[in-house]
């Protein structure tokens, strides 16, 4: 039984979630010959201000960017 763990930044939209879901859900029973109930896909949703590369925020970076840049 695969578990497949996603981290997104917040903002993402219920649709995209499930569609998300969906593909994964498909490529693991393509490459791993599961059933799709056996596919686990657990989304960890991280705010723009607990996730950084280099030492900056993507909150830092997107206030200094403008609206949806880091999506």
């Amino acid at each position: 039984m695969p578990i497949i763990s996603v981290v997104l930044a917040v903002g993402r939209s219920n649709e995209q979630k499930q569609a998300l879901c969906r593909a994964l859900t498909e490529a693991a029973m393509q490459t791993v010959d599961v059933r799709p109930e056996q596919v686990r896909v657990v989304i960890q949703e991280t705010p723009l201000e607990n996730y950084a590369v280099g030492g900056v925020t993507f909150a830092e970076r997107q206030s200094s960017a403008g609206d949806g840049a880091m999506k």
